[in-house]
C-alpha cells in the first residue's frame, strides 16, 4: 500500500512538475514584435508591394511622383496585410491541422483571436486611410475592393467550400498592379486591364504547384484544392492551360507601348520555359520534385518580370 502511495504521489509531482514546465514555456513565448511581423506574412507583402511599384512606374513613364509613390506603396501594403492578418483569424482552425502552419500565432496559443482581428482591422483602417487621403479614389476603392474580395469572398467562403477557390483568390491577387497604376492614372483602363491580366493568369498555376507539393496537408485540413479534389493530372492540365494564356497577355504591355522590347523578349523568353517546364510535367516521374522546381520557376518569373517593367517602362515623352 505505502508503496502504490508512492507511486501514485510520484505521478502526481510528475504531472505537476510538467505542467510548471509548460506554463514557463507559455511566458517564455509571449507575443513579440516579430511574432505580429510574421503575421501579415511578410513574403506576400514584398511581392505584391514590387507588383504595386510597378503597376506605378508603368503609369509614371519615369515621370515618378515620389510622394505619391510612398502614399501609395505604404498604404497598399497596409491593406494588403489586414488581409493577411484577418487571414489568419479566419483560417486558425484550418491551420492548426497543417504541419506547415500549425506553429503560427493563432493555432499555437501565442496571441487570441480577438487580438489578431483587432490588429487586422486597424491596418486595414490605416491602409485604406492612406490610399484615399494620400493618392487617388480610384486607387481607395481599389485597396477595398481587393480586401473585400480577399476576406470575404476567398478565405471566408470559397476557400472552405469549393474547387474554384484558387480562381476566385486570384482575382484579389491581381489587384496590387492595379492599384499602383490608378495611383498615378485614373482614365487609362488598357493599361490597368492588361497588368489585372498578367497578375491573374500568373497566380494559380503557382499557387496550384504548391498544392501538389503539399497536397495530404491540405486534405488533412480539409482545404477542397484542385490537386486534393480532382488530383494531380487534372491540376497540371489547368496549369498549362493558364501559363499558356499568360504568354500573350504578358506581351501586350509591349504591344500598347508601355514597356520596350527588353521586356517583351523577357516575358517571351520566360514564358516558353515556362510553358515548356508544364509540359514536361506530364512525363515526369517526380511530381513533388517537378512541382517543386515549377513553384521556384514561377517566383523567379514573376519578380523578374516586375523588374523589368520598371526598368523598361517607355518614358511618356518618348
Amino acid at each position: 500500500m505505502d508503496k502504490q502511495l508512492s507511486f501514485e504521489e510520484s505521478a502526481t509531482i510528475s504531472h505537476q512538475s510538467e505542467h510548471i514546465a509548460i506554463s514557463d514555456d507559455t511566458v517564455k513565448r509571449r507575443a513579440t514584435i516579430k511574432d505580429y511581423f510574421r503575421l501579415i506574412k511578410p513574403g506576400i507583402i514584398y511581392s505584391n508591394s514590387l507588383a504595386t511599384l510597378a503597376g506605378f512606374w508603368v503609369a509614371s513613364g519615369w515621370d515618378i511622383n515620389w510622394i505619391l509613390l510612398f502614399y501609395t506603396l505604404i498604404g497598399t501594403a497596409f491593406v494588403m496585410a489586414s488581409g493577411t492578418v484577418i487571414n489568419n483569424y479566419l483560417d486558425r482552425d484550418m491551420d492548426a491541422k497543417m504541419e506547415r502552419t500549425a506553429k503560427r500565432a493563432l493555432p499555437s496559443g501565442l496571441m487570441t483571436p480577438a487580438t489578431v482581428m483587432t490588429f487586422g482591422i486597424i491596418l486595414g483602417v490605416i491602409g485604406i486611410a492612406i490610399l484615399a487621403f494620400g493618392t487617388t479614389h480610384v486607387a481607395a476603392l481599389l485597396g477595398v475592393l481587393g480586401f473585400v474580395l480577399y476576406v470575404g469572398l476567398y478565405t471566408a467562403w470559397f476557400k472552405r467550400t469549393s474547387v474554384w477557390s484558387t480562381f476566385v483568390g486570384a482575382f484579389s491577387g491581381a489587384v496590387p498592379p492595379v492599384i499602383g497604376f490608378c495611383a498615378v492614372e485614373t482614365t487609362d483602363a488598357i493599361g490597368a486591364l492588361i497588368l489585372f491580366g498578367f497578375m491573374f493568369l500568373w497566380q494559380p498555376p503557382h499557387f496550384w504547384a504548391l498544392g501538389i507539393r503539399r497536397r495530404e496537408d491540405y486534405a488533412a485540413a480539409g482545404f477542397p484544392l484542385l490537386p486534393v479534389v480532382k488530383g494531380v493530372e487534372v491540376t497540371k492540365h489547368a496549369m498549362m492551360r493558364y501559363v499558356v494564356l499568360l504568354v500573350p497577355v504578358s506581351i501586350l504591355l509591349s504591344v500598347f507601348g508601355y514597356v520596350g522590347k527588353i521586356y517583351l523578349i523577357g516575358a517571351t523568353v520566360l514564358g516558353l520555359i515556362w510553358v515548356y517546364q508544364c509540359f514536361k510535367g506530364f512525363s515526369t516521374k517526380d511530381d513533388m520534385k517537378w512541382a517543386k522546381g515549377n513553384f521556384m520557376f514561377s517566383i523567379n518569373y514573376l519578380m523578374i518580370l516586375l523588374i523589368l517593367m520598371i526598368i523598361d517602362t517607355v518614358h511618356k515623352g518618348s
